[in-house]
């Protein structure tokens, strides 16, 4: 992670700046640039868009995924998820900013959202956990494909894995996938996808 300037500045500010090309949140005031995805990475992301995006279609699901999108979780913080499912009327009804800037601020607008886990790990098992959970984002997967995260988060051995975090009166329940173990999602019951196929990218 490179940080963009160093000043303080609202989230307004923040969109007003953010450039077309490049990655980045803003973090306690701060801009963030984001290091670009491995291809390894866009890959893993892309495929789970891909298969979310066969299941919405197959049960003709209201959800969509955008292919660009900011969550507002404070005037001073604010994420861009690798993968994220929007409820089409919920944005439609809640989240008045979406149209012209691709903002969401309401948990109720999100089904789910996928980190996928590079170098700065601590940003998807830590700080970005906190914020989903407070916001009330029923559904958030951390794909850790190279097992780098920390051993109280994904066990000893390190090994790669998939956490499930599933809101639970307002607090986070983690389950931890593994190589040939299916997937249980509350937002896609049905999804038929391994741990290991999600790591392989297909």
């Amino acid at each position: 992670m490179i940080q963009a300037i160093s000043k303080l500045i609202t989230f307004d500010d923040f969109l007003e700046w953010k450039p077309e090309n490049g990655r980045y949140e803003l973090r306690n005031g701060v801009i963030v640039e984001m290091p670009n995805p491995t291809g390894k990475h866009s890959v893993v992301a892309g495929f789970q868009a891909l298969e979310f995006g066969f299941e919405i279609r197959r049960l003709q699901l209201p959800y969509f995924i955008p292919k660009e999108c900011t969550i507002k979780f404070s005037d001073n913080l604010g994420y861009d998820p690798d993968v994220i499912v929007l409820d089409k009327q919920a944005v439609e009804v809640n989240e008045s900013r979406w149209e012209r800037e691709s903002v969401i601020t309401q948990g109720d607008s999100v089904k789910l959202i996928v980190g996928v886990v590079s170098t700065n790990w601590r940003d998807d098992y830590a700080h970005k956990m906190i914020d989903y959970e407070a916001l009330g984002i029923p559904e958030y997967w951390i794909v850790d494909y190279l097992g780098l995260g920390g051993r109280r988060y994904i066990g000893s051995p390190k090994q790669p894995t998939l956490s499930v975090c599933l809101l639970v009166d307002g607090e986070y329940q983690i389950k931890l996938f593994r190589g040939d173990e299916r997937i249980e999602s509350a937002v896609f019951p049905e999804l038929n996808l391994t741990a290991q196929k999600i790591f392989n990218g297909g």
